[in-house]
């Protein structure tokens, strides 16, 4: 590998780049290449013509192969490029979840054609995970675990870690079940290793362990596979048998997932786009939101129009306007973003939800009671530079925009809250409905707001 001098970060993609491409036989080859991360031949894989990743098919063995293709994003191409056989031994050497998804990618004949020249344990493998759906959290998890019976002593514990760590690679944690494969507990590889030989399982074990059912959906338990910091955390069937393990590696996986759909569903879109992705496809998921905040927004538009005359009379009105919108809109998203995270815990109860209302409510208010007392000070600076205005104009200007500031952005917090929860009840993904429809409802409160006030407090009470 090349030097690597102090603060610079090499340049591993490029190096293996010309690696492949210097032409050297594939023994040398396969030798040089042996240096690099898994993630780093990717990467190179990805910027290579077919004919070169076809070179390194022939000197890597399925093993390394697997390994490399995990770090790919989008693995069915390459995967593709494989001939049947080694499509086949590339497979059993994969994490079970990555074997799954990349079937769910291939049309019926080939899924079916590798079935038939898979190992039974393979097999067996990808047949469970594909029996859940993708968004529960049993299509995640993975077989690669060590487990011992309940009751055995230390010492056939010991054995049977031995005998199945070659084939594992979580070892740090050992999976306890009874006779009929119910989960029992856990023993951490630490706590076996200082047993003494004439004690029991059972005298080692930890039976207060967190644990997930299979069946559950991701969104409904990412959270509290976040609050425990372990390795790994089994996963049961409905009759509490051991089926596998998330692991924390899994864990960050998914919440990058889940991330990045949020932040999806933030902006109106039904899920999270990537830089590949056809325009068309891109358009189909935005554009039915944008029609629905076209006709909200001709409603914004009518109301401000419903207060021409408002405006008329009084144009400095219109240079603070865009404050009013842009400050009930930060509020607004602010409260739905905690609104959103907070009700992904299913196990809130109304009284919890009623306080998180009030709560954000009141954080609302307290902070449009400040902002509202500093627009005041510099709105009314500004329009006292106005020849136009008087002191006195000036003031009552300053107050109309304070009090708005003030209205918009608690009745925006309220709204941020309370929409979300309401979508939550009636069964659709808060998510997606919720931040397309409050930023337009909140322009709508500040509009209505602000002139309201100035028509009321300005033109009808102080003429």
């Amino acid at each position: 590998m090349g030097n690597i001098s102090h603060g610079t970060q090499p340049d591993y993609k490029d190096q293996i780049l010309q690696i492949v491409r210097s032409g050297i036989s594939p023994i040398a080859l396969k030798e040089k290449l042996s240096d690099y991360h898994d993630n780093d031949m990717a990467m190179a894989m990805e910027e290579m013509s077919q004919d070169e990743r076809k070179i390194l098919y022939r000197i890597f063995d399925a093993e390394t192969l697997a390994d490399i293709i995990s770090y790919i994003e989008d693995p069915l191409e390459f995967f593709g490029e494989l001939g049947i056989k080694q499509r086949a031994d590339v497979i059993n050497e994969m994490d079970d979840d990555e074997v799954t998804d990349i079937f769910r990618e291939l049309d019926r004949e080939s899924r079916n054609t590798l079935l038939d020249i898979l190992d039974s344990e393979s097999k067996q493998k990808i047949q469970l995970l594909a029996s859940f759906d993708e968004d529960e959290i049993g299509s995640k998890i993975s077989t690669d675990y060590v487990v011992v019976q309940k009751g055995v002593d230390i010492a056939t514990a010991m054995h049977e870690l031995i005998a199945q760590a070659e084939d594992k690679d979580n070892v740090s944690t050992l999976y306890v079940v009874d006779e009929n494969d119910v989960f029992y507990g856990i023993i951490e590889l630490s706590d076996i290793i200082r047993a003494r030989k004439h004690m029991n399982v059972d005298d080692i074990v930890s039976t207060s362990y967190p644990y997930v059912y299979a069946t559950e959906m991701i969104d409904d338990c990412i959270e509290r596979l976040k609050k425990y910091s372990e390795d790994s955390i089994p996963v049961l069937d409905n009759n509490n048998k051991l089926l596998g393990i998330i692991t924390s590696q899994d864990i960050v996986e998914i919440v990058g997932e889940e991330m990045g759909e949020d932040y999806a569903k933030l902006g109106g879109l039904s899920e999270e786009e990537d830089l590949d992705e056809p325009i068309k496809v891109s358009i189909k998921k935005r554009l039915p939101w944008l029609v629905v905040l076209l006709v909200l927004g001709t409603v914004v538009s009518s109301v401000v129009g419903a207060f021409e005359h408002v405006m008329a009379d009084l144009t400095i009105l219109v240079a603070f306007q865009s404050l009013i919108l842009d400050m009930a809109g930060n509020v607004g998203t602010q409260s739905l973003a905690v609104t959103i995270r907070v009700l992904m815990d299913e196990n809130l109860s109304g009284k919890q939800k009623l306080g998180m209302l009030f709560k954000e409510t009141r954080v609302g208010f307290t902070n449009g009671l400040i902002l509202s007392i500093l627009s005041m000070g510099i709105v009314m600076v500004y329009v006292s530079t106005k020849n136009a205005y008087s002191p006195h104009m000036a003031l009552m200007i300053a107050l109309c925009v304070g009090a708005a500031l003030l209205l918009a952005m608690t009745i925006s917090s309220f709204s941020g809250t309370i929409i979300p929860m309401f979508f939550k009840k009636i069964g659709i993904d808060p998510a997606v409905a919720s931040g397309p429809l409050i930023t337009t409802l909140n322009d709508l409160v500040a509009v209505v707001s602000y002139y309201g006030l100035a028509w009321l407090f300005l033109i009808n009470i102080l003429k």
